[in-house]
């Protein structure tokens, strides 16, 4: 009998062990950007993907369509299905050696939201927490929070989960993106699904991909900055494209909004490259395309520093990129900030006035979206007239005479200037500037200038020349 113990115990034991020597069969694996409660971006290809064993058959079943896909020796495998259409709630399956059930899925409008604290700032930080937190039952609206990771190479999946929003989750998600996404909801009547990545005091570089900095000359110190990984610093070149932009990839999304500017004051005319090169960067990555990406020109902010105009260099920074980059929109917002408070809290307007942009140049909604745009000059008799695109209906001095325009003859130096609205045109003019070559307008951090359209939109701050900016040479 004893020896017939031994002889089961010896047995058994090499079991076990051929069980160890035997390699791990992993379960199929979803990301989870991909899971219960999320949005289905509607009229695009639907792509969805995640890992398995090398070489092991997935097959994913959503709206009557299916698609198989076969997993990679790096484990990963993608499929990619016919636009789906829907108005009751979808369940996608994920078949593999195992089965995922994925519920609760709707059709409708997916925007990624990003940037740094602005975007960050929460509804409970914003103008009438209470009262809108209250309200904020829209089972159609859905969240998703990534979770900070700064990563010194891309990241195949990011932490956070997706949420029907309600008076319990939408307290602590970005105040901006839920306006914005609200107003769409509202207009549209359609499902919003909103991926909120964003983090307070970061850089844009931060939020581009390596290759999208490579080759250009006025990226490389940014480069050398960042030749040294800190695991504690979000403000590395890349970083956080890493982890919190590259694990959304290849979500099919309508398109971005973006709030950041204020960590990139110090090196504006270098933002003159630097914020197209994100965009260009991030419509690259996802392969839809020039997708929208509308964004939010920085609030007057009293920054107290020996040069308070390099605000007003990042904003035009901003209206230059949405002069050359396709398919871009601008909300402005000189008049809802704080001069006092670099988070102003009227995100309502902030993330109305995108959804404005979106409505009219993405969804084809006739409305108006933008207040005067800076187009042209000319030199009349000492003055200088000056035109403008989105007048709509007219040009508006709120609260009386014209404010914050300025005009410089050929030495460069600019004075205050008188301004009178002249129909759809402004003209500017100076005793002191008998000749005058240029004129600025809210050319200082703080600025909050008059100007708007019949709409009630404000003017973007410009400058018509070309005089050296006081961040010229920082890189």
């Amino acid at each position: 009998m004893k020896q017939l113990t031994r002889w089961a115990v010896v047995l058994m034991g090499s079991m076990w062990l051929l069980l160890l020597a035997r390699p791990a069969q992993a379960d199929v694996r979803l990301p989870r950007i991909i899971g219960d409660h999320m949005v289905v971006q509607r009229d695009l290809p639907v792509k969805i993907w995640g890992w398995a064993d090398p070489g092991e058959k997935v097959t994913v079943q959503l709206a009557g369509k299916e698609a198989t896909a076969t997993a990679g020796d790096d484990a990963r495998w993608i499929v990619t299905l016919d636009p789906v259409h829907a108005d009751e709630p979808l369940v996608m399956t994920v078949r593999g050696k195992n089965t995922i059930r994925v519920e609760d899925i709707l059709v409708g409008e997916v925007w990624v939201c990003s940037g740094q604290s602005n975007m960050q700032w929460s509804v409970r930080q914003s103008m009438n927490a209470e009262e809108e937190i209250a309200a904020a039952d829209y089972p159609r609206i859905r969240l998703f929070t990534v979770a900070r990771k700064i990563a010194p190479k891309p990241e195949s999946d990011c932490q956070g989960q997706w949420a029907a929003c309600s008076p319990e989750t939408v307290p602590g998600f970005s105040a901006v993106a839920y306006y914005f996404g609200r107003h769409l909801h509202r207009k549209l009547g359609v499902p919003v699904g909103l991926v909120n990545t964003s983090w307070g005091g970061t850089v844009a570089e931060a939020w581009t991909s390596r290759c999208g900095l490579l080759g250009e000359p006025d990226f490389e110190p940014i480069l050398r900055r960042a030749a040294t990984f800190n695991a504690k610093n979000p403000n590395q070149a890349s970083v956080l494209f890493n982890g919190m932009i590259h694990p959304l990839i290849p979500l099919a999304i309508r398109g971005a909004i973006w709030y950041q500017g204020e960590s990139n004051c110090g090196r504006a005319a270098q933002y003159q490259k630097l914020f197209p090169a994100l965009i260009c960067d991030w419509r690259r990555h996802w392969g839809q395309g020039d997708f929208p990406f509308l964004f939010v020109q920085l609030a007057p902010f009293r920054y107290g520093r020996a040069h308070p105009e390099n605000c007003a260099e990042l904003r035009e920074a901003q209206r230059l990129t949405l002069q050359r980059v396709p398919n871009t929109g601008m909300a402005v917002t000189t008049d809802i900030g704080n001069v006092k408070d670099i988070h102003p809290k009227n995100k309502q307007e902030v993330g109305r006035r995108l959804a404005l942009w979106a409505l009219a140049k993405t969804y084809g909604q006739e409305l108006v979206y933008s207040g005067p745009l800076y187009r042209s000059m000319a030199v009349e008799d000492g003055k200088i007239r000056i035109f403008f695109d989105y007048v709509n209906g007219g040009l508006v001095a709120r609260g009386g005479a014209l404010t914050h325009f300025t005009v410089a003859g050929k030495d460069g130096k600019f004075v205050p200037a008188t301004a009178q609205i002249d129909g759809p045109t402004v003209v500017v003019s100076s005793p002191q500037v008998p000749e005058p070559v240029a004129v600025r307008f809210g050319w200082r951090d703080d600025a909050e200038p008059n100007l708007f359209n019949a709409a009630g939109l404000p003017a973007s701050p410009f400058r018509t020349d070309d005089f050296p900016l006081v961040t010229a040479d920082s890189r």
